[in-house]
């Protein structure tokens, strides 16, 4: 991996660890030497469940970068964030991930 590549993912996770602290959530790079659980690429403890995954990429593979996240994950729910030059952020998760945080949600309207 080139130099120029290794500085725009680092830049990329601290632009999304800048939004999550834009929304209120405490966030920080995490530390990138092990892969695995405890190290995610950006680290909020207000949502301790998620593990962040963060591609600054122009094109990305979907299905190899949620792999590599789930992977690393562990028991946390793998959410793969990307962005590429001139656009915002999209966040991929799995979907009985996603299903898993609405039922949690208060977006979850029940029938009587």
């Amino acid at each position: 991996m080139s130099a120029a590549s290794r500085n725009k993912g680092k830049l990329g996770e601290r632009q999304f660890r800048d939004l999550l602290r834009e929304h209120g959530f405490t966030a920080e790079r995490g530390a990138q030497h092990r892969g695995g659980p405890s190290s995610p690429d950006v680290v909020c403890p207000d949502l301790p469940g998620i593990h962040f995954e963060i591609k600054r990429v122009e094109c990305i593979q979907l299905r190899p970068a949620i792999e590599q996240a789930a992977h690393d994950a562990g028991a946390k729910l793998p959410v793969v964030c990307w962005r590429k030059n001139r656009t915002g952020w999209l966040c991929v998760l799995r979907a009985p991930d996603l299903l898993t945080i609405l039922r949690r949600s208060d977006l979850v309207r029940t029938s009587p």
